[in-house]
Protein backbone atom coordinates (compact mmCIF):
# COMPACT_ATOMS: atom_id res chain seq x y z
CA UNK A 1 0.00 0.00 0.00
CA UNK A 2 1.82 3.15 -1.34
CA UNK A 3 2.04 5.38 2.02
CA UNK A 4 2.45 9.70 1.97
CA UNK A 5 6.20 10.35 3.16
CA UNK A 6 6.21 11.48 6.18
CA UNK A 7 2.94 10.77 7.60
CA UNK A 8 4.82 8.04 10.33
CA UNK A 9 6.68 9.25 13.37
CA UNK A 10 10.21 10.14 11.63
CA UNK A 11 13.53 11.17 12.91
CA UNK A 12 15.18 13.54 10.63
CA UNK A 13 18.73 14.33 9.83
CA UNK A 14 18.48 17.94 9.33
CA UNK A 15 17.22 19.67 12.80
CA UNK A 16 13.92 22.11 13.32
CA UNK A 17 16.38 25.17 14.40
CA UNK A 18 18.01 24.43 10.83
CA UNK A 19 14.95 24.47 8.98
CA UNK A 20 13.51 27.69 11.01
CA UNK A 21 16.34 29.65 10.44
CA UNK A 22 15.82 29.29 6.80
CA UNK A 23 12.48 30.32 6.94
CA UNK A 24 13.77 33.55 7.71
CA UNK A 25 15.67 33.91 5.31
CA UNK A 26 15.92 37.05 2.78
CA UNK A 27 15.60 34.54 -0.04
CA UNK A 28 12.46 33.90 -0.61
CA UNK A 29 12.72 30.81 -2.23
CA UNK A 30 14.41 29.83 0.99
CA UNK A 31 11.87 30.61 3.19
CA UNK A 32 9.11 28.86 1.54
CA UNK A 33 11.09 25.74 1.13
CA UNK A 34 11.45 26.12 4.53
CA UNK A 35 8.30 26.99 5.77
CA UNK A 36 6.61 23.72 3.59
CA UNK A 37 9.43 21.79 5.99
CA UNK A 38 8.12 22.78 9.10
CA UNK A 39 4.21 22.19 8.27
CA UNK A 40 5.60 19.08 7.11
CA UNK A 41 7.21 18.46 10.52
CA UNK A 42 4.44 19.68 12.79
CA UNK A 43 1.97 17.70 11.04
CA UNK A 44 3.81 14.29 12.10
CA UNK A 45 5.16 15.00 15.45
CA UNK A 46 2.00 13.79 17.07
CA UNK A 47 2.09 10.58 15.40
CA UNK A 48 5.67 9.89 16.35
CA UNK A 49 4.79 7.52 19.40
CA UNK A 50 3.05 4.73 17.19
CA UNK A 51 6.45 3.98 15.84
CA UNK A 52 8.31 3.31 18.56
CA UNK A 53 5.85 1.33 20.80
CA UNK A 54 5.18 -1.17 17.73
CA UNK A 55 8.18 -1.30 15.76
CA UNK A 56 7.83 -4.69 15.06
CA UNK A 57 4.59 -4.14 13.04
CA UNK A 58 6.81 -1.89 10.12
CA UNK A 59 9.24 -4.36 10.11
CA UNK A 60 9.78 -6.20 6.28
CA UNK A 61 11.24 -9.33 7.07
CA UNK A 62 14.28 -10.44 4.33
CA UNK A 63 12.83 -13.16 1.95
CA UNK A 64 16.42 -14.68 2.65
CA UNK A 65 17.40 -13.91 6.58
CA UNK A 66 19.96 -12.34 5.17
CA UNK A 67 21.13 -8.89 4.11
CA UNK A 68 18.25 -7.86 1.50
CA UNK A 69 18.20 -4.23 0.26
CA UNK A 70 15.33 -2.64 -2.62
CA UNK A 71 15.78 0.84 -3.43
CA UNK A 72 13.05 3.17 -5.35
CA UNK A 73 12.38 5.81 -6.76
CA UNK A 74 9.88 8.15 -5.62
CA UNK A 75 10.04 9.95 -8.78
CA UNK A 76 9.74 13.65 -6.91
CA UNK A 77 6.64 12.62 -5.51
CA UNK A 78 6.11 11.94 -1.56
CA UNK A 79 3.89 8.71 -2.03
CA UNK A 80 6.37 6.00 -0.84
CA UNK A 81 8.26 3.97 -1.83
CA UNK A 82 7.81 4.61 -5.05
CA UNK A 83 9.35 2.43 -8.32
CA UNK A 84 11.35 -0.48 -7.32
CA UNK A 85 14.61 0.23 -9.36
CA UNK A 86 17.68 -2.04 -7.65
CA UNK A 87 16.79 -5.21 -5.70
CA UNK A 88 19.64 -7.21 -3.92
CA UNK A 89 21.82 -8.38 -6.18
CA UNK A 90 21.16 -6.32 -8.80
CA UNK A 91 23.81 -4.55 -10.69
CA UNK A 92 24.24 -0.68 -10.43
CA UNK A 93 22.46 1.70 -12.10
CA UNK A 94 22.85 4.78 -13.81
CA UNK A 95 21.63 6.81 -10.76
CA UNK A 96 24.60 7.71 -8.20
CA UNK A 97 21.42 8.37 -5.76
CA UNK A 98 20.15 4.68 -6.13
CA UNK A 99 23.56 3.35 -6.10
CA UNK A 100 24.57 5.56 -2.83
CA UNK A 101 21.95 3.99 -1.09
CA UNK A 102 22.05 0.70 -1.64
CA UNK A 103 25.54 0.89 -1.02
CA UNK A 104 25.78 2.52 1.93
CA UNK A 105 22.91 0.53 3.97
CA UNK A 106 24.33 -2.24 2.42
CA UNK A 107 27.76 -0.98 5.01
CA UNK A 108 25.79 -0.34 7.22
CA UNK A 109 24.27 -3.52 7.74
CA UNK A 110 28.10 -5.00 7.48
CA UNK A 111 29.36 -2.92 9.90
CA UNK A 112 26.52 -3.91 12.47
CA UNK A 113 26.93 -7.68 11.52
CA UNK A 114 30.62 -8.00 11.50
CA UNK A 115 31.28 -5.77 14.58
CA UNK A 116 28.21 -6.87 16.76
CA UNK A 117 26.97 -9.91 15.37
CA UNK A 118 23.38 -8.15 14.76
CA UNK A 119 21.55 -9.43 11.82
CA UNK A 120 19.84 -5.72 10.44
CA UNK A 121 18.40 -3.16 12.21
CA UNK A 122 15.71 -5.84 14.06
CA UNK A 123 18.72 -8.48 14.81
CA UNK A 124 16.19 -10.65 12.67
CA UNK A 125 16.85 -9.56 9.10
CA UNK A 126 15.07 -6.78 8.52
CA UNK A 127 15.11 -5.78 4.68
CA UNK A 128 16.61 -2.04 3.97
CA UNK A 129 14.19 -0.17 1.94
CA UNK A 130 15.23 2.80 0.72
CA UNK A 131 13.49 5.39 -1.69
CA UNK A 132 15.70 8.59 -3.59
CA UNK A 133 14.33 11.49 -5.52
CA UNK A 134 11.56 11.79 -2.77
CA UNK A 135 9.54 15.47 -3.23
CA UNK A 136 7.51 17.48 -0.86
CA UNK A 137 3.98 19.11 -2.00
CA UNK A 138 4.15 22.55 -1.38
CA UNK A 139 0.29 23.04 -0.56
CA UNK A 140 -0.38 24.26 -4.16
CA UNK A 141 -0.35 21.11 -5.69
CA UNK A 142 3.43 21.67 -6.88
CA UNK A 143 6.22 19.10 -5.82
CA UNK A 144 9.71 20.33 -4.99
CA UNK A 145 12.88 18.33 -4.13
CA UNK A 146 12.86 17.22 -0.21
CA UNK A 147 15.76 18.93 1.82
CA UNK A 148 16.00 16.11 4.38
CA UNK A 149 16.57 12.35 4.81
CA UNK A 150 14.70 10.61 7.54
CA UNK A 151 13.46 7.12 8.77
CA UNK A 152 9.80 6.77 8.93
CA UNK A 153 10.22 3.50 11.06
CA UNK A 154 9.56 0.88 7.94
CA UNK A 155 12.36 2.56 5.70
CA UNK A 156 14.66 5.56 4.76
CA UNK A 157 13.65 8.38 2.47
CA UNK A 158 16.39 10.82 0.64
CA UNK A 159 15.45 13.98 -1.16
CA UNK A 160 17.88 15.38 -3.52
CA UNK A 161 18.11 19.06 -1.67
CA UNK A 162 17.23 22.32 -2.79
CA UNK A 163 20.70 22.65 -4.36
CA UNK A 164 21.74 26.00 -2.64
CA UNK A 165 21.99 24.66 1.00
CA UNK A 166 21.35 21.18 0.71
CA UNK A 167 22.47 18.37 -2.02
CA UNK A 168 21.00 14.99 -2.29
CA UNK A 169 21.04 13.38 1.01
CA UNK A 170 22.22 10.06 -0.02
CA UNK A 171 26.45 11.02 -0.71
CA UNK A 172 26.70 11.02 3.03
CA UNK A 173 27.54 7.58 4.65
CA UNK A 174 27.22 9.13 7.75
CA UNK A 175 23.86 10.43 7.12
CA UNK A 176 22.73 6.92 5.84
CA UNK A 177 24.12 5.41 8.77
CA UNK A 178 22.71 7.73 11.21
CA UNK A 179 19.16 6.99 10.01
CA UNK A 180 19.42 3.42 9.91
CA UNK A 181 20.91 3.87 13.38
CA UNK A 182 17.42 4.93 14.63
CA UNK A 183 15.95 2.05 13.16
CA UNK A 184 18.74 -0.35 15.55
CA UNK A 185 17.56 2.15 18.13
CA UNK A 186 13.79 0.93 17.93
CA UNK A 187 14.54 -2.55 18.42
CA UNK A 188 16.87 -1.94 21.57
CA UNK A 189 16.44 0.54 23.97
CA UNK A 190 14.05 2.73 22.20
CA UNK A 191 14.79 5.89 23.75
CA UNK A 192 11.78 8.43 24.02
CA UNK A 193 11.96 11.11 21.55
CA UNK A 194 11.74 14.31 23.92
CA UNK A 195 14.58 15.70 26.32
CA UNK A 196 17.64 13.76 27.12
CA UNK A 197 16.22 10.25 26.42
CA UNK A 198 15.45 11.50 23.08
CA UNK A 199 19.01 13.62 22.72
CA UNK A 200 20.02 9.88 24.01
CA UNK A 201 18.59 8.60 20.94
CA UNK A 202 20.25 11.26 18.11
CA UNK A 203 23.32 10.39 19.86
CA UNK A 204 23.51 7.03 19.07
CA UNK A 205 22.55 7.41 15.32
CA UNK A 206 25.59 10.29 15.78
CA UNK A 207 27.86 8.05 17.11
CA UNK A 208 27.20 4.76 15.32
CA UNK A 209 27.04 6.96 11.73
CA UNK A 210 30.47 8.30 12.06
CA UNK A 211 31.62 4.63 13.46
CA UNK A 212 30.20 2.96 10.17
CA UNK A 213 32.14 5.78 7.77
CA UNK A 214 35.43 5.15 9.80
CA UNK A 215 35.36 1.65 9.93
CA UNK A 216 34.90 1.73 6.07
CA UNK A 217 37.89 4.01 5.69
CA UNK A 218 39.66 2.45 8.54
CA UNK A 219 40.17 5.33 10.43
CA UNK A 220 41.41 5.67 13.78
CA UNK A 221 39.77 8.29 16.42
CA UNK A 222 42.86 10.77 16.22
CA UNK A 223 42.82 10.45 12.58
CA UNK A 224 39.64 10.51 11.31
CA UNK A 225 36.65 13.10 10.79
CA UNK A 226 33.89 13.83 13.67
CA UNK A 227 31.78 15.88 11.41
CA UNK A 228 28.04 14.46 10.60
CA UNK A 229 26.57 15.42 7.06
CA UNK A 230 29.93 17.37 5.42
CA UNK A 231 28.82 15.90 2.09
CA UNK A 232 25.09 16.76 2.23
CA UNK A 233 25.58 20.69 1.77
CA UNK A 234 26.68 23.05 -0.99
CA UNK A 235 29.90 23.99 -0.22
CA UNK A 236 30.74 27.35 1.49
CA UNK A 237 32.85 28.84 3.97
CA UNK A 238 30.33 29.42 6.46
CA UNK A 239 29.34 25.75 6.45
CA UNK A 240 31.18 22.79 7.11
CA UNK A 241 28.90 19.97 8.26
CA UNK A 242 25.28 19.71 10.06
CA UNK A 243 26.84 18.96 13.39
CA UNK A 244 30.23 18.79 14.92
CA UNK A 245 31.04 15.59 17.07
CA UNK A 246 34.34 16.63 18.56
CA UNK A 247 33.76 20.58 18.56
CA UNK A 248 29.93 21.09 19.43
CA UNK A 249 28.38 24.57 18.21
CA UNK A 250 31.09 24.99 15.20
CA UNK A 251 29.89 23.03 12.51
CA UNK A 252 28.21 26.31 10.38
CA UNK A 253 29.21 29.96 11.57
CA UNK A 254 27.24 33.30 10.09
CA UNK A 255 25.72 31.46 7.23
CA UNK A 256 23.21 33.14 5.53
CA UNK A 257 21.02 30.65 4.79
CA UNK A 258 21.41 28.73 8.15
CA UNK A 259 22.54 30.95 10.53
CA UNK A 260 25.16 29.80 13.50
CA UNK A 261 25.60 26.13 15.44
CA UNK A 262 23.53 26.04 18.66
CA UNK A 263 24.92 22.80 19.67
CA UNK A 264 25.87 22.88 23.44
CA UNK A 265 28.90 21.16 24.58
CA UNK A 266 28.88 20.90 27.62
CA UNK A 267 25.89 20.34 30.91
CA UNK A 268 26.45 24.24 32.07
CA UNK A 269 24.77 25.12 28.75
CA UNK A 270 22.28 22.88 28.21
CA UNK A 271 19.00 23.46 26.51
CA UNK A 272 15.77 23.36 28.41
CA UNK A 273 13.33 24.96 26.43
CA UNK A 274 10.60 23.43 24.43
CA UNK A 275 12.18 23.42 21.29
CA UNK A 276 13.24 20.96 19.23
CA UNK A 277 11.60 18.27 21.04
CA UNK A 278 13.28 19.09 24.31
CA UNK A 279 16.12 19.80 22.35
CA UNK A 280 17.04 16.16 21.37
CA UNK A 281 19.21 17.44 18.06
CA UNK A 282 20.55 20.51 20.36
CA UNK A 283 21.92 18.57 23.59
CA UNK A 284 23.38 15.87 21.43
CA UNK A 285 25.96 17.39 21.15
CA UNK A 286 27.34 16.94 25.15
CA UNK A 287 26.83 13.50 24.81
CA UNK A 288 28.96 13.67 21.38
CA UNK A 289 31.69 14.69 22.79
CA UNK A 290 31.89 12.92 25.18
CA UNK A 291 32.32 9.96 22.97
CA UNK A 292 34.89 11.76 21.18
CA UNK A 293 37.17 12.65 24.10
CA UNK A 294 36.60 8.97 25.51
CA UNK A 295 37.66 7.35 21.76
CA UNK A 296 40.58 9.91 21.27
CA UNK A 297 41.84 8.99 24.94
CA UNK A 298 41.65 5.11 24.74
CA UNK A 299 43.33 5.97 20.71
CA UNK A 300 43.20 3.35 17.91
CA UNK A 301 40.01 2.13 16.06
CA UNK A 302 36.57 4.18 17.78
CA UNK A 303 34.58 1.50 16.47
CA UNK A 304 36.40 -1.31 18.77
CA UNK A 305 36.44 -0.54 22.38
CA UNK A 306 34.06 2.47 22.94
CA UNK A 307 32.29 1.37 20.15
CA UNK A 308 31.68 -1.77 21.73
CA UNK A 309 31.15 0.18 25.51
CA UNK A 310 28.40 2.08 23.80
CA UNK A 311 26.37 -0.46 21.68
CA UNK A 312 25.92 -1.99 25.17
CA UNK A 313 24.93 0.56 26.31
CA UNK A 314 22.22 0.59 23.72
CA UNK A 315 20.44 -2.45 24.43
CA UNK A 316 20.53 -2.14 28.28
CA UNK A 317 19.17 1.89 28.73
CA UNK A 318 15.70 2.21 29.28
CA UNK A 319 13.00 4.38 27.32
CA UNK A 320 13.29 7.15 29.58
CA UNK A 321 17.09 7.47 30.84
CA UNK A 322 19.01 10.64 31.34
CA UNK A 323 22.75 11.70 30.05
CA UNK A 324 23.84 10.85 34.15
CA UNK A 325 22.29 7.23 33.54
CA UNK A 326 23.93 6.93 30.14
CA UNK A 327 27.70 8.42 31.89
CA UNK A 328 27.12 6.01 35.08
CA UNK A 329 26.40 2.48 32.51
CA UNK A 330 29.29 3.43 29.91
CA UNK A 331 31.30 3.42 32.89
CA UNK A 332 30.35 0.35 34.35
CA UNK A 333 30.47 -1.70 31.33
CA UNK A 334 33.49 -0.35 30.47
CA UNK A 335 34.97 -1.58 33.68
CA UNK A 336 33.28 -5.03 33.66
CA UNK A 337 34.30 -5.77 29.94
CA UNK A 338 37.90 -4.02 29.67
CA UNK A 339 39.40 -2.62 33.30
CA UNK A 340 39.85 -0.01 35.32
CA UNK A 341 41.67 2.18 32.99
CA UNK A 342 39.34 2.13 30.59
CA UNK A 343 36.60 2.81 33.32
CA UNK A 344 38.82 5.94 33.97
CA UNK A 345 39.10 7.46 30.28
CA UNK A 346 35.08 6.66 30.01
CA UNK A 347 34.53 9.02 33.43
CA UNK A 348 36.38 11.38 32.55
CA UNK A 349 35.17 11.72 29.38
CA UNK A 350 31.65 12.47 30.53
CA UNK A 351 33.53 14.59 34.06
CA UNK A 352 35.07 17.09 31.11
CA UNK A 353 31.31 17.72 29.64
CA UNK A 354 29.86 18.02 32.85
CA UNK A 355 28.45 14.94 34.38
Amino acid sequence: MPRVACRRPIQCIVPPYMVEHMARSADPKLRERAVVDMARSSAVRAVRTFSQQMPALLATASPTGRKHRLVYDARKKDVLPGKLVRAEGDPKTADPCVNEAYDYSGDTFDFFLERFARNSLDDDGMTLISSVHVGEADGRDRFQPMNNAFWDGAQMAYGDGDGEVFQCFTRSLDVVAHELTHGVQAFTSNLAYRGQSGALNEHFADVFGVLVRQWRRKESADEASWLVGAEILVAAKTRRAIRDMEHPGTAYADDPALGSDPQPDHMDRIYTGPADSGGVHLNSGIPNRAFVLCAQSLGGPAWETPGAIWYEALLQLSRTSQFSDMAKLTAQIAGDRFGAATKKAVRAAWKKVGL
